[in-house]
């Protein structure tokens, strides 16, 4: 069995990789689209729009709701649901050891993802994370699939594509596989959300259920 690399940095999704957020985001939806369409939502659309970018997901549910135009505004109502809301999102196993394995190790480590870097800060703040640099979707040019997040992240932490072969992605949706895949660098997948056969099939080069066994693989080489 191929052994994951020690790795130079490592580079995280964050929901379904850092927490889990599910509720509080699919809270927020229905309830800014109910305030805007005076109706029901429909079910998230997981197999089609997990991981996606909250204006794609804004789309989605703006043409349900019969008015496509209102999309721009359905999202920033949401955002604003999203950072009122009183639930928290639920710390994933082995976070907090991973990052204090990589801290000690001065391994550059961060957060890019399609949601918004407010809702990012918001979250390390309630939860009492030791991230320092992680960035959103309001600062890529293009969201994932696209590789830019994590382009964009690995120049932010001083990593060179000389390092590329042996930095870590952590990602468990199969839009954010695929911007792992075509970043050049290693994309590992967690079970949070696909089956191991979909993660492969988009590129993941290692699977865990979680952080945790990714980490207890690392301490106990």
């Amino acid at each position: 069995m191929k052994k994951l690399p020690f790795p130079t940095a490592v580079l995280f999704d964050f929901d379904g990789v850092i927490v889990d957020s599910l509720v509080c985001h699919h809270s927020a939806w229905k309830s800014a689209f109910t305030e805007i369409f005076n109706k029901e939502a429909c079910p998230f659309p997981e197999a089609t729009h997990a991981g996606k970018a909250p204006y794609k997901i804004a789309e989605y549910f703006a043409e349900y709701g019969g008015d496509i135009s209102q999309s721009s505004v359905l999202n920033s109502l949401k955002q604003e649901h999203l950072l009122k809301t009183t639930i928290t999102p639920t710390l994933l196993p082995g976070v907090v050891k991973m990052q204090s394995f990589l801290a000690k190790r001065q391994i550059p480590y961060g957060i890019a993802s399609n949601a918004y870097t407010s809702f990012l800060a918001n979250t390390i703040t309630q939860l009492k994370l030791n991230f320092e640099v992680f960035m959103g979707v309001d600062q890529f040019k293009k969201p994932k699939p696209s590789p830019i997040p994590y382009l964009t992240l690995a120049k932010q932490l001083g990593i060179t594509p000389a390092n590329f072969s042996t930095t870590l992605i952590f990602e468990d949706s199969l839009t954010g596989m695929r911007a792992a895949r075509d970043s050049g660098m290693i994309p590992v997948g967690l079970l949070t959300q696909y089956a191991e056969s979909e993660l492969r099939a988009n590129g993941a080069q290692f699977i865990y259920p979680t952080i945790l066994e990714a980490y207890q693989e690392l301490i106990n080489r």
